[in-house]
């Protein structure tokens, strides 16, 4: 018998500042184009690099550029964290 491995996935919007984790994927049937062509694919590495006063928008790092998200967007994108 094989070892069973358990990805915790975890919504993006819940990640804090400096926290890293992998893209799993998108829920949101709506944002999926716009967010990948922003560059939030599936096994893209992302990093939460601010989060506003009142906790949104939230700014992250993926593929080499700084995108400000909603807080709507960020918990559509499921991560597991690294």
């Amino acid at each position: 018998m094989h070892p069973v491995t358990t990805i915790m996935l975890k919504k993006l919007s819940e990640l804090k500042v400096g926290e890293k984790a992998v893209i799993q994927s998108l829920e949101d049937q709506e944002l999926i184009l716009k967010l990948m062509e922003m560059g939030f694919l599936q096994g893209e590495e992302v990093a939460v690099e601010q989060i506003a006063p009142l906790g949104d928008p939230i700014s992250v790092m993926v593929a080499g550029y700084q995108v400000s998200l909603r807080l709507n967007e960020a918990a559509s994108i499921l991560v597991e964290s690294i």
